[in-house]
């Protein structure tokens, strides 16, 4: 199952608000952070707009990668939170997975350009563990992806997130840089939180006509002249690189995961963070592939014995979000003996409760010591039964974790036959000690 080095779930210990203005829009802007349940992810909530729309912050909400990233899950047409990377930086830092970021205005607050303030009030806020695992998935070969602009990155496997960066801009104060980073809070707060946006004089005009950087000043970016001079002074002399590693930090949080791999990373921007992460998220998805947990780990995990155990092998598995399992249906199954004599049908019970067997598999990996844990389901709602099951059909289930609250949660589950769909349920289950 997952993998015991991911550790546990985290949320903040407290709320926080930070306010300010925007460096694009140049509105004044404001983002409460707030603590979430297991399972939930970090989203975003427009509390300004009709509805309070709220989304995920995922590769898939992606909008916009031109100087910041803005998460817009509908489109142009829709609600929009941009400039997220510096505050999923400071959260991915400190490792919380769980949080719910409500925004009032089209962007974050900048701040003073820096990571620093978020981590700050990160820190402020404290942290919380979660009874529950957080996905971090262990990369397991070398990906390597090249952009159109000259950006390269590759990605090797590693117990922890770790970002070698290089960039090159035709600027005395700049040139090459490039450094080696690690991400946890304490060497981010160190190394890569008081670095500061930064943006080139010659181009500001062109970019406000593009509607861009309205709100940047000396106070919240670094202004580089053509004569070789920084407005403000640096912090430090390679704050560029580190500014960009911070930036790839927070655009990698994106994927949802606790991300295990040493990034290499030359010339990264927006766009390229973006795609490579996309790159990252298939790669992961292929590891994920193949037989998770055979007959012998299944039964380690499921209290269930003959006749009633149910589930032949897991064959994919994505820690707290998805599982895949199967039954091999044979003329052999007890059942059959009394149920439709001549003419074997499964017993519809018996397909709900195979799928739920598969769903009592994807909680286990949620809590601690699970082998001294079991489930128990509550009830089942929109319960289907599309068609017959009979002797040599491979059911294949796949059930999806909706919510998870304490030691309850809801799933939704889909049964296949042949690609087909043979049952649908949502089910609610409670995980008790033995």
């Amino acid at each position: 199952m997952a993998n015991d080095r991911a550790g546990r779930q985290r949320t903040l210990g407290a709320p926080f608000t930070l306010s300010g203005i925007g460096v694009h829009s140049g509105c004044r802007t404001q983002a409460t952070v707030t603590p979430a349940e297991i399972g939930h992810g970090i989203r975003f909530l427009r509390s300004d707009l009709e509805g309070s729309p709220a989304f995920a912050a995922s590769l898939d909400n992606v909008l916009d990668t031109r100087r910041g990233t803005t998460l817009a899950p509908e489109g142009d047409d829709g609600p929009k939170v941009g400039t997220v990377e510096h505050l999923l930086a400071a959260l991915y830092a400190a490792r919380i997975d769980n949080a719910l970021v409500s925004v009032r205005g089209p962007e974050l607050p900048i701040r003073d350009g820096s990571f620093l303030d978020f981590a700050d009030a990160v820190s402020r806020a404290g942290l919380r563990e979660q009874a529950a695992r957080a996905a971090a998935p262990e990369l397991t070969e070398v990906l390597a992806w090249s952009g159109p602009g000259g950006q390269r990155y590759t990605a090797l496997p590693a117990p922890d997130l770790e970002l070698a960066v290089s960039i090159e801009f035709d600027h005395p104060l700049v040139g090459r840089q490039s450094g080696y980073y690690r991400t946890d809070r304490e060497a981010f707060r160190r190394e890569l939180a008081p670095a500061r946006t930064f943006g080139f004089r010659r181009d500001a005009d062109r970019l406000r006509r593009d509607g861009l950087v309205l709100g940047a000043s000396k106070e919240n970016s670094v202004i580089l002249g053509e004569a070789g001079d920084a407005e403000p002074k640096l912090r430090f002399h390679d704050e560029m690189v580190r500014h960009k590693a911070g930036d790839l930090m927070g655009d990698l949080a994106l994927l949802g995961l606790r991300l295990r791999a040493k990034i290499l990373a030359h010339r990264p921007g927006h766009a390229g963070n973006v795609a490579f992460a996309r790159e990252l998220s298939r790669a992961l998805a292929r590891d994920s592939m193949g037989p998770k947990l055979d007959i012998v780990e299944i039964m380690k995990h499921l209290p269930h014995r003959y006749p009633m155990l149910l589930v032949d092998r897991v064959t994919e598995f994505e820690p707290g979000k998805r599982i895949v399992g199967v039954k091999n249906v044979s003329i052999n199954e007890s059942f059959f003996q009394g149920h439709y004599p001549g003419h074997p049908v499964m017993p519809g019970v018996l397909i709900v409760e195979a799928m739920a067997q598969v769903g009592g598999l994807l909680l286990m990996d949620q809590v601690e010591h699970p082998e001294d844990k079991v489930v128990y389901f509550m009830s089942l709602d929109k319960v289907r039964w599309r068609r017959p099951v009979v002797p040599g059909d491979v059911l294949v289930f796949e059930l999806e974790l909706i919510s998870f609250r304490g030691r309850n949660c809801r799933m939704k589950g889909t049964g296949f036959v042949e690609g087909r769909p043979v049952a649908q349920a949502e089910l609610k289950a409670r995980i008790v000690d033995r």
